[in-house]
């Protein structure tokens, strides 16, 4: 099971990095659509594309306006878009609204709620995150392994979602600031380097890829990986275009 890393910063593209966006193409999954959904159209191998958003700040759903790049290159595609109803509400009245984007990109909304969630590729699990207007991360189990995806909240060992990702084979995480940022890491509901790696030897993970990373950081280390690694020895600098293995 192929796993990419479209897009592995935060906040904003800078010259290295896009905003979030992690594909399965083998299954037609995509989760969160930042500025890198536009890579999305050269690697759809169905009919139908299934995008679950962690919550609808900018920098994880923008590319929902490159909706149409999408379907002009992929003709007879359907693309559904899961998320929480308020959520899905906000994309729907601010990201398309006419002031802003005159016409609705073609894609059908669904709510977690709905009983479809449970019958998408590697059934889903959606718990809640800790995050300034609210964020969820999502579980997958396939034949090939299991893994998690956790963006945008505070890495903390007696987090609630700690459980949820509890023994995955590959966790993907946001490590938007280095430890001498918890301030602002506070502030504004994102993770420092040392608790995330915390976080990943308390659940027992067997592989951490970081993501989502402070867009000022443009060097091949933007958080302090070898203070990472004695805490998780098994943890790497995820990129964009990474390709990943379950």
């Amino acid at each position: 099971m192929k796993i990419l890393l479209l897009g592995s910063g935060g906040y904003r593209p800078n010259d290295r990095r896009h905003t979030a966006c992690v594909m399965l193409p083998e299954v037609g999954l995509v989760l969160d659509a930042g500025s890198a959904f536009y890579r999305v159209s050269d690697h759809v191998h169905s009919n139908e594309l299934h995008v679950l958003l962690s919550h609808a700040h900018l920098d994880h759903v923008m590319g929902l306006t490159y909706l149409f790049d999408l379907m002009a290159r992929h003709p007879g595609l359907t693309v559904y878009v899961h998320g929480e109803p308020d959520k899905l509400a906000t994309v729907e009245r601010h990201l398309w609204h006419p002031g802003l984007f005159p016409v609705r990109p073609p894609c059908v909304l669904v709510p977690f709620s709905d009983p479809s969630l449970t019958q998408l590729p590697g059934e889903p699990r959606v718990f809640p995150l800790r995050h300034l207007g609210g964020s969820v991360g999502f579980r997958f189990q396939f034949p090939a392994g299991s893994f998690a995806y956790v963006t945008d909240t505070m890495a903390e060992t007696d987090a609630s979602y700690v459980e949820q990702i509890r023994g995955v084979d590959l966790l993907i995480h946001e490590c938007y600031f280095r430890d001498d940022q918890s301030s602002l890491a506070r502030l504004t509901g994102h993770s420092c380097a040392s608790s995330v790696a915390a976080v990943a030897r308390e659940a027992q993970v067997g592989r951490l890829v970081l993501v989502h990373f402070n867009p000022l950081e443009t060097d091949d280390d933007p958080v302090g990986l070898a203070e990472m690694r004695r805490i998780f020895p098994a943890t790497i600098v995820g990129a964009d275009l990474m390709s990943l293995e379950l």
